[in-house]
C-alpha cells in the first residue's frame, strides 16, 4: 500500500472552483477542446503495459540529477494487453510520458508527492504514465466500465493522484508560467512539435495482397462500404481513398479512418495490410531488378509484412525470398501461420545473422538482389508509434524521437553498422544488385555510407565493380526529380509521407556466367515446369554448330574448290558454243544492214540488260563479244550456301529483221516461227535466238508478245 503523510491532509480539501482555475492554466495541448470528445481514461491493463514500455525506454540521468528512482522489475501483464488495439494505446501513452518525462518528474517533486510518500520503486513508471493521463483529462475522475477487471497497483496509484489533485494542478500551472508557455505542449522542443503536427495529418498506407484479391475487387468492396476513390486524400474528412503514384498496389487513406478500417474484413483477412510507404518503395525497387528465376536476400526486415509483400510481388516467378536474422525457433509456428494466412509460399528463413552468413553459402548461389533495410535513427518518421507497431522496430526507436534528435556518438555507431552490412552485401559474388533503404534523413546514414562503400569495395577475381544506378521508381513531381539528380531517391518528411532514402547499386553480369538455353531448360525441368517433358540429347543443329566451329577452315577450303569446278564447267560449255557458231555458214550482209544491226545491238546494250544465262544476238559480227559476255557465266555465288541448278523454260516471240534482200530474209528467217527452249547447256546450241524488234528511239516498247504469238508471220515485200 502507498503510505502518504499528506494524503489525508488534502483528501478533504478539494475545492472544485480552485481546481477549475488551475486546470484552465494547465492545458495539456495548444488545441481547442471544443468539439473534441472528452477523455475518460484507459483500462487498467493499458496503464500496466504502458508502464512496462516506459520502464524500458525512459531517459536515465546521472546520479547527481536523479530525482526519482525507478525499479528494474516489470509489472505483471495481462493477456488482453496482447491485443493490437491495447498495444497501440499503451505505446502512445508511454511515448507521450517519455516526451514529458522531465516536466512530469518536476511536477511530482513540486507537489510533494516525492519524497513525502513511501512509494515502491517499481511503481514509479506507473505513476509517471498515469500522471500524464490525469493532467490530460484536466484532473477529472476516470470513468470505469462495469465489466472491467481492476488491478490493485493501478487502483493504489490512482487514489494517490486523486488525493494530490490540487497540488498537482498548481505545480503544473507554475511550470507553464515558468516557461512562459500556453501549455506544456509548447514546452517541447520545436522539432518534436513539428513532428507531432505532421503525425496528426499523416495518411495511412496499405498494400493489396494480390494473392488473395485483385485491386479492382478491393476498389469495388470499398465503394460498397461508402468509400470514394479520389486523387488525393489530403485535407478530406470523408470516407475516401487514393492509389499511390509510386506503387500501383498501395492505397492511401485519411488518418482519421484508422479505427473504421481495422474492423472491416479486408484488413482482418489480410487482403489489405497497413505499412509505411518506405517499405513498399523498397520491395518495388527490388521487383524492378528481378528476372524470372532470381532469388532475393532480405536483411533487417523488421516487419514480417515487408517479407510478405516481397513474396506476394514475386508469387508468379520461380524466385525464393531468403530472410536472415531469425534466431528464435519459438517464432516459427507464428510466422508459418502468418505466411499461410497471407498466401506466401516462397519464403525461407535463415537462422544466422547477416554478418555471419558466408558469401559463398551454397543456399544463396542464385541470389541476384539483396534488400538491405539497416537499423537507423529514423529521424524521417513523423509517427514513431505507428512505425514501431508496423515495423516491429526496437523500442529504443522511441527514445531517439522523444527528444527530436539523436546524439552524435550514437549516429556514428549506427553509420558504422550500416557500412559494415553494406560492404558485406557487396561481397556476394553471385549478386548483381543491392537495394539500400532507410527511413532517415541524415546524410551520415545515407549518402556517406553508400559512397564510402563504393569507394572501398573489395573486387575479387572475375567480379565486376558495383556502380550507382538511377532510381528504378517513377519520379512523380519536379521536387522528386530535383532530389534524385545524383541518382539517389529521397523523400523528405511532409504532411503526406515520412522521410525516406533509397539507393540502388548494380553491376554487370560476369561474361563467364552466361546461361545457355540448355541450362534454362534443365533448371525448369528440375522444378517441374515442363510437365514431364524429357530433355533429350543435343539436337543435330547444335552438333552442326559445334562441328562448324571446329572445322571452319576446312569448310571454307571445300567451298572454294566447288566454286572453281563450277567455273571450269561453264568455261568448257562456253568454248563449245563458240566453236559451233563458227562452223555455221552465213551469207554476206550489206554494210548498211550490218551497221543497223550494230546500232540496234548497241541500243539493246544500253536499254535492255541481257540475262547472263542467255546468248546475245549477232555473235558472229562481233567475234570478241561472245568471250566478253560469256564471262557473265562465271558469276560467283554466295559462299554461305549452294544453289542447285534447275532447268528452266524461256519462250521468246518471233523476230522480224528489216533486211532489204529477200535472199537474206530467206536465209536468216525460217518459214515457221522459231521458239527456243533453254533447258540446260548441251552440245548443240541454236546459232541465233530471235529477239523482238526494237522500237524507235524515244518510243516506249509496246507489249505485242501475246498478239505476235497468235497472228501469222508478215510477208516482206
Amino acid at each position: 500500500m502507498l503510505n502518504s503523510t499528506g494524503e489525508l491532509e488534502f483528501s478533504n480539501e478539494e475545492d472544485p472552483e480552485i481546481i477549475s482555475q488551475l486546470t484552465s492554466l494547465a492545458l495539456s495541448d495548444g488545441k481547442s477542446s471544443a468539439g473534441a470528445p472528452e477523455k475518460t481514461g484507459y483500462p487498467d491493463s493499458v496503464y500496466v503495459m504502458a508502464a512496462n514500455i516506459f520502464q524500458g525506454i525512459r531517459i536515465e540521468k546521472s546520479a547527481q540529477k536523479v530525482l526519482i528512482k525507478y525499479g528494474n522489475e516489470p509489472l505483471r501483464s495481462f493477456s488482453e494487453s496482447e491485443d493490437q488495439s491495447f498495444q497501440r494505446l499503451s505505446y502512445e501513452l508511454a511515448f507521450s510520458a517519455l516526451k514529458y518525462q522531465d516536466i512530469l518528474e518536476t511536477i511530482l517533486i513540486d507537489s510533494c508527492i516525492f519524497p513525502s510518500t513511501t512509494i515502491p520503486d517499481h511503481l514509479s513508471s506507473l505513476i509517471i504514465v498515469m500522471l500524464y493521463d490525469f493532467q490530460d483529462r484536466k484532473f477529472q475522475t476516470r470513468v470505469l466500465s462495469d465489466n472491467e477487471e481492476s488491478i490493485s497497483e493501478v487502483q493504489e496509484v490512482e487514489n494517490l493522484l486523486n488525493s494530490f489533485k490540487i497540488k498537482l494542478a498548481a505545480a503544473l500551472a507554475r511550470c507553464r508560467i515558468k516557461h512562459d508557455a500556453l501549455s506544456i505542449y509548447h514546452i517541447l522542443p520545436e522539432t518534436v512539435r513539428k513532428q507531432e503536427l505532421r503525425a496528426s495529418t499523416l495518411p495511412l498506407y496499405a498494400w493489396i495482397n494480390t494473392c488473395k484479391i485483385s485491386p479492382e475487387e478491393v476498389y469495388n468492396n470499398l465503394k460498397r462500404r461508402g468509400y470514394n476513390k479520389v486523387k488525393s486524400v489530403l485535407h478530406i474528412d470523408d470516407k475516401v481513398f487514393a492509389v499511390d503514384q509510386h506503387c500501383y498496389d498501395v492505397l492511401i487513406f485519411p488518418s482519421h479512418l484508422k479505427n473504421d478500417l481495422i474492423n472491416i474484413d479486408l484488413f482482418k483477412d489480410y487482403k489489405l495490410i497497413f505499412q509505411d510507404k518506405s517499405r513498399s518503395l523498397a520491395v518495388h525497387s527490388v521487383k524492378a531488378l528481378l528476372n524470372m528465376d532470381d532469388d532475393i536476400l532480405m536483411v533487417n526486415t523488421g516487419s514480417w509484412y515487408t517479407v510478405a509483400h516481397m513474396s506476394i510481388l514475386t508469387n508468379n516467378n520461380t524466385s525464393k525470398v531468403f530472410v536472415c536474422g531469425v534466431q528464435s525457433q519459438a517464432k516459427d509456428p507464428d510466422l508459418k501461420t502468418l505466411f499461410t494466412k497471407m498466401g506466401c509460399k516462397n519464403i525461407e528463413i535463415l537462422r544466422e545473422t547477416f554478418i555471419n552468413i558466408e558469401s559463398k553459402d551454397h543456399r544463396l548461389q542464385k541470389i541476384k538482389v539483396i534488400l538491405l533495410l539497416p537499423r537507423c535513427s529514423g529521424l524521417g518518421v513523423s509517427n514513431p508509434v505507428e512505425f514501431i507497431l508496423n515495423e516491429h522496430e526496437d523500442t529504443e526507436f522511441l527514445k531517439d524521437h522523444s527528444q527530436g534528435g539523436i546524439s552524435v556518438d550514437k549516429l556514428h555507431i549506427l553509420a558504422q553498422q550500416q557500412y559494415e552490412q553494406l560492404t558485406h552485401a557487396m561481397k556476394f559474388t553471385k549478386a548483381q544488385a543491392v537495394v539500400y533503404c532507410t527511413c532517415s534523413v541524415c546524410p551520415e546514414e545515407n549518402e556517406a555510407v553508400v559512397k564510402k562503400a563504393l569507394e572501398f569495395q573489395d573486387l575479387g577475381n572475375k567480379v565486376q565493380p558495383y556502380r550507382l544506378s538511377p532510381p528504378v521508381l517513377p519520379l512523380c513531381s519536379l521536387k522528386e526529380i530535383q532530389l534524385s539528380t545524383d541518382k539517389f531517391f529521397r523523400m523528405e518528411p511532409s504532411e503526406i509521407t515520412n522521410g525516406c532514402f533509397l539507393s540502388v547499386l548494380t553491376r554487370e553480369r560476369d561474361p563467364s556466367e552466361t546461361v545457355s538455353v540448355k541450362d534454362v531448360l534443365a533448371r525448369a525441368a528440375a522444378k517441374g515446369l515442363l510437365d514431364g517433358i524429357e530433355l533429350g540429347k543435343s539436337s543435330k543443329r547444335e552438333k552442326k554448330k559445334k562441328k562448324s566451329k571446329t572445322s571452319l577452315t576446312k569448310a571454307a577450303t571445300a567451298d572454294n574448290g566447288i566454286q572453281m569446278k563450277i567455273a571450269e564447267f561453264l568455261n568448257r560449255e562456253t568454248k563449245a558454243s563458240a566453236n559451233l557458231s563458227e562452223t555455221v555458214t552465213k551469207p554476206p550482209l550489206p554494210q548498211k544492214n550490218t551497221a543497223q544491226v550494230g546500232d540496234s545491238s548497241q541500243t539493246r546494250k544500253h536499254k535492255l540488260a541481257p540475262h547472263p544465262a542467255v546468248p546475245t544476238f549477232m555473235k558472229n559480227t562481233c567475234p570478241s563479244r561472245p568471250r566478253e559476255r560469256q564471262t557473265h557465266f562465271m558469276r560467283p555465288r554466295p559462299e554461305d550456301r549452294m544453289v542447285a541448278l534447275k532447268p528452266i523454260e524461256i519462250v521468246l516471240p518471233p523476230v522480224f529483221m528489216p533486211f532489204s534482200s529477200p535472199q537474206g530474209i530467206r536465209s536468216w528467217m525460217p518459214t515457221q516461227h522459231l521458239y527456243c527452249h533453254w533447258v540446260a547447256p548441251k552440245a548443240l546450241v541454236p546459232t541465233c535466238l530471235p529477239t523482238p524488234s526494237l522500237s524507235r528511239k524515244g518510243e516506249k516498247p509496246k507489249d505485242d508478245t501475246r498478239s505476235s504469238l497468235l497472228r501469222p508471220p508478215r510477208r516482206w515485200l
